[in-house]
């Protein structure tokens, strides 16, 4: 009967709404990350610019230079609201996500937050297909940092995608597909967390660190810093933090339970003493 019963909520684990709106989250989720890999992308475009015009022999592709200053300012707006927020969600919790009301998202609002998904959509997306036909592969550029410093970073960039996912892609999706605020539930993190882990591991890892490397390279050899190398460097160690907070935040929480088992397990010894 277990069995029978177990089969059948496999069977009927996700309806057709269920899995487009699963799947819809997990691709707007998936901006945030992708975000990242654009921005080093950028640094190292940055780099390559500057490089070529210290030559004067070489000129930079029209392709090149048009690409890198059309790029649009609302990749890095975003980005570095969303961290920020992150970063004070951290901090203190006073940050309310969305959906936890069980409203309806109100409709100006609604349209405003899917004008910003599309933007950054549609940013993200030519900027990744504009990069793989220019060649910029910000792997070139690593000095490998530490598995600590990545693991933190990782942590960091986990904690910021999941607070782009509560705060502003569920509660528009939500609405949108169901007209009003639905439940978190253990598959949507699923998704979402193998998702970012799988991009972790087959690009992210291997380009994010240019963030630092490229900012750090052209101090030291005193060419001009741009606009997007100081975003990604900042954006870089704002992650960190996030994740160095997610780490003291988690390291307090296990202290206060051990103490607290400690505390109970005094307290069991000494009432039976006394009943003794």
């Amino acid at each position: 009967m277990g069995w029978k019963n177990l089969y059948q909520k496999a069977t009927n684990f996700l309806t057709p709404k269920e899995f487009f709106h699963l799947l819809t989250i997990t691709i707007l989720s998936l901006l945030i990350p992708l975000s990242f890999l654009l921005v080093a992308r950028l640094s190292c475009l940055s780099y390559i610019l500057t490089a070529i015009a210290s030559n004067p022999s070489s000129s930079p592709s029209f392709l090149l230079s048009f690409y890198f200053y059309t790029n649009p300012a609302v990749l890095y707006v975003v980005v570095s609201i969303l961290s920020i927020a992150t970063l004070l969600h951290a901090l203190t919790g006073k940050i309310k996500f969305a959906s936890d009301s069980q409203e309806a998202v109100y409709r100006p609002r609604l349209f405003t937050s899917w004008l910003v998904l599309c933007t950054l959509q549609v940013s993200v997306g030519f900027g990744i297909e504009g990069s793989i036909a220019l060649g910029i592969d910000g792997a070139g550029f690593g000095v490998e940092r530490s598995l600590f410093s990545r693991l933190i970073f990782f942590l960091g960039l986990h904690e910021t995608m999941f607070f782009w996912f509560r705060t502003v892609v569920k509660p528009v999706v939500d609405d949108t597909v169901f007209g009003a605020a639905t439940p978190e539930r253990w598959v949507h993190r699923a998704a979402i967390a193998v998702s970012v882990g799988n991009l972790w591991w087959w690009k992210l890892r291997h380009e994010v660190e240019s963030l630092v490397v490229v900012a750090e390279a052209k101090k030291e050899l005193s060419m001009e810093i741009e606009m997007a190398d100081f975003v990604g460097w900042w954006l870089y160690y704002l992650t960190v933090t996030i994740g160095m907070v997610r780490v003291v935040k988690a390291l307090l929480w296990l202290g206060i339970v051990l103490l607290r088992k400690n505390r109970t397990d005094g307290t069991g010894e000494e009432d039976n003493q006394d009943k003794v």
